[in-house]
């Protein structure tokens, strides 16, 4: 699907696209959302520096106000998302595709990077992307691997994982260390029981794809990571992405690889 940044949030403004976003708008930085109270965005944002790599902040928006000014001005974070979670008192109330209804004055908006970025500069150099092939949302997991915490925010890293073989771990790795704010170089491969993962079949989010023989799993940190932590923290409303549909900015995904 051929779209530009701002198709995409005009599509999903119009509630006509609600789609996981993988291989959407190439070439352009996508993003995690987290949406709090003022009173939890100094914690929240303090969890997200003291944990860079499942968290590299792109951008937070000023209180009550729901544009991202740096990387899409002119957007709506109440709009310009496929589908949404809604969480009250750490539990997942509602899926939504538009959070406008919600809405409220203290609100802080948060943008975190996410792989989506890399997975364009992956297949230019001929690396195969299998839920992009197979048309599925990216394969998550949660890890035995904590983060550091931050007041009430805590959370198992999550990571997302995509099948490779030996050959081409080594390039992807080369590949993905230009992109420290889509989550940088994997953080493990080989072995899913090292991290916690007992069943590659069964991910705690997105759809398994299909590992083929020869090839190893490698794992890359994940935004997600930031809805566990709002689990933890259980804040009285917290609005996030739903896995996999991801806000699409208008920065080019090699912008900030410094």
């Amino acid at each position: 699907m051929d779209l530009s940044p701002s198709e995409v949030r005009f599509q999903c403004r119009q509630g006509a696209f609600h789609f996981p976003t993988p291989g959407i708008a190439s070439g352009y930085l996508q993003a995690n959302l987290v949406i709090l109270p003022r009173k939890l965005a100094f914690d929240f944002l303090v969890f997200c520096t003291r944990n860079p790599k499942p968290c590299p902040l792109l951008d937070v928006t000023e209180v009550g106000n729901p544009e991202p000014e740096i990387v899409a001005p002119g957007a709506d974070l109440r709009t310009d998302l496929p589908r949404y979670h809604i969480f009250r008192n750490g539990e997942l109330k509602e899926e939504v595709a538009n959070v406008s209804h919600i809405w409220q004055d203290d609100f802080v908006g948060f943008l975190v990077g996410c792989s989506f970025s890399f997975e364009a500069a992956l297949m230019d150099e001929g690396i195969p992307v299998r839920h992009i092939q197979e048309g599925k949302n990216v394969p998550m997991y949660k890890t035995n691997i904590a983060c550091n915490t931050a007041g009430d925010f805590s959370a198992p890293l999550v990571v997302s994982m995509r099948p490779l073989s030996p050959a081409d771990v080594v390039r992807a790795v080369q590949i993905t260390s230009r992109f420290p704010k889509a989550h940088g170089t994997p953080i493990h491969f080989g072995s899913p029981e090292e991290i916690g993962i007992t069943n590659i079949d069964a991910p705690d989010f997105g759809e398994a794809v299909t590992i083929k023989e020869g090839e190893v799993p490698v794992f890359w940190a994940c935004g997600v990571t930031t809805q566990i932590a709002i689990l933890e923290a259980k804040p009285e409303i917290a609005i996030t992405h739903a896995p996999g549909y991801m806000f699409v900015t208008d920065v080019k995904d090699d912008y900030f690889s410094w």
